[in-house]
């Protein structure tokens, strides 16, 4: 999943995107409010953590002006402002949720996840593909009942295509929102962490679960219907 942390005070930030990449998120940082909108209309973000107190515009006209546009993608507001009003001026802008500074970065976590779950019509924290099963809150995956073990960005691609199966996913569309901007749309990493799961994954399994299909993509499917074209 990919988010948006538009968060002025560098050493905020840092943290903040650090500690979220830990968690397998990919995270892209925006400095002020006009970078934000900017970036936000260029990219497919699945949730936008958003500080009020920015420059050049503040968070409540970002959150506005992103919602008068159309966009619906879930926003996380940030702020050291405590006072209802701006609780409610927040919440009346557009924003889905608000968390006050200073917090506990394992509320943060929970309150992404259930920003991210709300999103996605309430995905279930389980996700099973025949003897696949992928925990999305521990991160822990068993295939037929034991146990894999995957890096962050290899469980990250793993999740994304779980929550799509059956879908043929496009290189195009993991690469917006598994990877963050820096990614190079000319290299093969997407291709070596396929190859990097299916031999986690399938490898030595009757059942084959990760399809290529040539020209299109890939798509996490249960059974071996048919092979890869």
């Amino acid at each position: 999943m990919r988010i948006l942390l538009v968060e002025d005070e560098p050493n905020a930030a840092r943290m903040l995107a650090k500690g979220l990449r830990e968690q397998t998120y990919a995270v892209d940082v925006a400095g002020n409010g006009e970078e934000a909108v900017y970036q936000a209309s260029v990219s497919d973000y699945d949730l936008i953590i958003l500080d009020v107190m920015l420059p050049l515009k503040n968070g409540f006209e970002v959150c506005r002006e992103l919602r008068d546009e159309g966009s619906t993608v879930p926003i996380l507001m940030l702020t050291a402002r405590d006072a209802v009003q701006d609780r409610i001026t927040g919440l009346d802008t557009g924003a889905d949720d608000y968390l006050t500074k200073p917090f506990d970065f394992h509320e943060l976590l929970a309150r992404v996840r259930a920003l991210l779950r709300r999103g996605r019509a309430l995905s279930p924290e389980t996700i099973e593909i025949a003897d696949l099963k992928i925990e999305t809150r521990s991160h822990e995956i068993r295939r037929g009942g034991k146990l894999v073990d995957l890096t962050a960005k290899e469980y990250a691609l793993l999740e994304y295509l779980a929550r799509r199966t059956g879908e043929v996913v496009s290189r195009a569309e993991i690469a917006e929102h598994v990877w963050d901007g820096s990614f190079d749309p000319f290299s093969n990493l997407i291709e070596v962490y396929i190859q990097r799961l299916r031999r986690k994954i399938d490898e030595g399994r009757e059942t084959k679960l990760i399809r290529t299909l040539r020209g299109e993509g890939y798509r996490l499917s249960a059974g071996n219907e048919e092979p890869d074209v």
